[in-house]
């Protein structure tokens, strides 16, 4: 053997004895992993999962599908006469939702239909555990993204000190005033 291999040969193995201790420092530290299946993720409060769908707040104005970029919202709908509550008064039309689906299959989840919304119909849920084996079965009806309103968080609380809203302060109401954080939960207190 020569020289030069004798020497490489020596140079090795030092290195080969640091990275076995990297190894067994990593063995030893704790695991920044949950184990999906078995623990639950903790989400941030207002993750994005699947859209939920509020069907009595849906007037059927298909803003949310015209908007849509991957043309992944279907609406069918039917026109229906509402009668005049007053004497002498004309009769309404209103749209009566018929069908109201998401096909998550094509979804992008950029939450424009969410947003475009004027009727507040259509919400975040967190719930994101709804794989299916077969793509077909991910067009899902408003039964089922119905089912999903249980799971949408309430919205955040509004900022005490924050203005008031351009429509209250047009009407000429008084401003409220700022209520100072001991305050208001003393008044949180007794109520």
């Amino acid at each position: 053997m020569t020289e030069a291999a004798k020497g490489s040969r020596a140079a090795g193995i030092p290195g080969l004895v640091r990275g076995l201790a990297a190894t067994a420092r990593t063995l030893a530290r704790p695991t920044h992993t949950s184990e999906y299946p078995d623990a639950p993720p903790s989400l941030p409060p207002r993750s994005r999962g699947v859209i939920a769908l509020l069907a009595e707040n849906c007037t059927s104005c298909m803003l949310c599908a015209r908007e849509c970029p991957d043309w992944c919202i279907y609406i069918d709908s039917h026109k229906e006469t509402v009668p005049a509550t007053t004497p002498g008064g004309r009769d309404r039309q209103r749209n009566v939702l018929d069908r109201f689906a998401i096909d998550f299959s094509l979804c992008m989840y950029c939450g424009i239909c969410v947003e475009v919304c004027p009727f507040d119909a259509l919400f975040w849920s967190p719930e994101f555990e709804y794989a299916e084996l077969d793509i077909r079965e991910l067009l899902h009806e408003r039964d089922r993204l119905g089912q999903w309103m249980a799971t949408v968080p309430p919205p955040p609380a509004l900022d005490e000190r924050s203005a008031d809203p351009a429509e209250v302060s047009a009407l000429g109401k008084p401003a409220r005033a700022p209520r100072a954080p001991r305050q208001a939960a003393a008044e949180e207190g007794q109520a």
